[in-house]
């Protein structure tokens, strides 16, 4: 060939791609460096968070140790934008039609084997981005800012299903690859290869322990609670330590465990102290249950039968029918409310996340529908009726919610340092939220592990209690486990050996456990908030290390 006619082609390599993209449907960002046009077709992988327009070849990397605290990010090249890819497998949609049928199919396989395969749902990223962005920056793992982003969220799900056993100490071969996809009528069209990218890794997840190097925070007396002399396996609480410490167990804040009603193990993470008002999320829904109590035996609220008639004229709210009048206060207790509210289905109109930007949120609760195809009495997380059982207690018990539970509760516990959260009306927010100290909430679990009594004081009482550690709905879906009054009920086998507890649970993966036929209460508070692996993470914290610990 001659030299001027191959000079020629190779100039012309680069337009190549605009030539390619003369069907597409939108106007995408074209390629935007020299680093994206040497580099089309790859995804790079970067230690830190570096601006797409910044990035430079020498700061990819060519291998990685992948530990408990490093961060990895990934960077992809690519010659168009995600709407334009979809438009190549349905020509006939419209662009904002594609967006919401499509999005990227990301896969990632380690030492060659496919270990996990996920097509994001549609919505993440924006619309705008996948109109126009061929480049994309994002975190698979960040360390150092709370799990927020798509892009973390399909790293977890990876970890959670064959990540995890994949990347065993020692080396692998990380390889990542990104197609589109498109779901027309439950039809899945996949696309062909859009980026790929591999990575050389050192995994060294697993912390090197020195027990002998570990020191356990020294036990000192607390407002209600004096240290404890019992024994217990200590090496397994420095194990446990030391691997929050390392990372394994990522943003715990504290562990707190009484025997006995003493203080045992006081440990704290992250900067947290036994002075840190805590956020534990839906742990707070529990102590609304408390109040319930109290106000039935004082006399404000007549039983838990009560319906949601004698509270409120139903009638003036949306979706009324009789079914709606016959909601008892059990059923907002034991999450089986007739109401179309499920927390754990986003697309339910009364899942919270559809509260939260109304301005009255019982009005919410009340306004919804009823769920007809839903078995009656079935067991459905339901966090607006929480809300609405707030709002009964705060216009029946004498001065209002937040003053009853400070003179009722709080102040026989010793409790006076805590923060409440408020809806828009600024009563208390049931919900969730309730700020107390690791401790403070360890003797709200030593509450219930006495039967409702403090220092011989009957605070809650004893039926009550007994009433709220009773399984009155099972969980769907989920084998041997069991709901109470805004209490769940599980059982871990250890060594052979069950041990069942009621417990309160929040996001981030914060807990308080009261053994049933154990002296033990157990506070995990924790900041993993909207990770999913936050709940296995105390689950393996609990049946591997703490009870091990305590039945040694």
């Amino acid at each position: 060939m001659r030299p001027k006619l191959l000079a020629f082609l190779l100039a012309l390599l680069p337009l190549l791609p605009l030539f390619a993209q003369s069907d597409n449907i939108v106007k995408n960002q074209g390629i935007i460096s020299p680093v994206h046009q040497a580099n089309t077709g790859k995804i790079a992988f970067t230690a830190t968070e570096i601006p797409v327009t910044q990035i430079k070849e020498q700061d990819f990397l060519r291998s990685f140790e992948l530990t408990n605290k490093t961060s990895l990010y990934i960077n992809v090249f690519m010659d168009n934008s995600m709407t334009n890819y979809l438009h190549q497998l349905a020509p006939a949609l419209a662009a904002d039609s594609l967006v919401k049928k499509g999005n990227y199919q990301f896969a990632l396989l380690i030492d060659g084997r496919p270990v996990y395969q996920s097509n994001l749902l549609p919505g993440a990223p924006q619309a705008k981005a996948q109109d126009t962005a061929t480049t994309i920056s994002k975190p698979l793992i960040d360390n150092q800012r709370q799990w927020a982003l798509w892009s973390q969220s399909f790293w977890e799900r990876f970890m959670n299903n064959g990540g995890d056993a994949a990347l065993t100490e020692g080396k692998h071969l990380l390889r990542m690859e990104i197609r589109p996809y498109i779901n027309i009528d439950g039809n899945i069209k996949v696309g062909g290869l859009i980026a790929a990218g591999e990575l050389p890794l050192l995994v060294r997840r697993k912390p090197a322990v020195d027990l002998a190097k570990v020191r356990l925070n020294p036990i000192t007396p607390y407002n209600g609670l004096v240290p404890s002399t019992e024994k217990f396996n200590s090496n397994k609480i420095k194990a446990l330590k030391a691997y929050v410490e390392d990372g394994a167990f990522r943003k715990i804040n504290g562990v707190v465990v009484l025997s006995n009603g003493k203080l045992l193990v006081e440990e704290y993470f992250n900067g947290e102290s036994r002075a840190t008002l805590h956020d534990p999320r839906s742990v707070g829904k529990t102590f609304t249950g408390s109040i319930t109590g109290i106000a039935i035996q004082e006399g404000y609220l007549k039983n838990e039968q009560q319906t949601l008639r004698e509270f409120y004229d139903l009638r003036a709210y949306a979706n009324y029918t009789a079914i709606k009048e016959e909601v008892a206060i059990k059923d907002l207790l034991t999450m089986s409310a007739v109401f179309d509210g499920n927390d754990a289905d986003y697309n339910s109109p009364g899942n919270e996340e559809n509260m939260y930007p109304t301005d009255n949120w019982v009005k919410f609760a009340l306004d919804l529908p009823v769920n007809t195809t839903m078995p009656k009495g079935q067991w459905h997380y339901f966090t607006a009726g929480v809300v609405v059982l707030g709002d009964i207690l705060n216009k029946r018990v004498p001065g209002g919610l937040e003053k009853y539970a400070d003179e009722k509760l709080f102040k026989p516990l010793g409790i006076t340092h805590y923060k409440w959260q408020y809806t828009p009306q600024q009563v208390p927010n049931t919900a969730g939220g309730l700020q107390l100290t690791a401790l403070d909430f360890a003797k709200y679990g030593q509450l219930y592990k006495n039967g409702g009594k403090w220092n011989g004081n009957q605070i809650i009482p004893a039926a009550w209690v007994s009433q709220t550690f009773t399984r009155h709905k099972s969980l769907p879906d989920r084998s041997n486990e069991y709901y109470g009054y805004l209490f769940w009920n599980k059982t871990y086998t250890v060594a052979g050996k069950s041990y069942e507890a009621f417990y309160c649970t929040g996001n981030g993966g914060n807990k308080i456990f009261v053994f049933k036929d154990q002296p033990w209460v157990v506070v995990i508070t924790a900041s993993a908030y909207g990770a999913s692996y936050a709940h296995p993470q105390a689950d393996k914290m609990m049946q591997e290390y703490i009870l091990p610990a305590l039945i040694d």
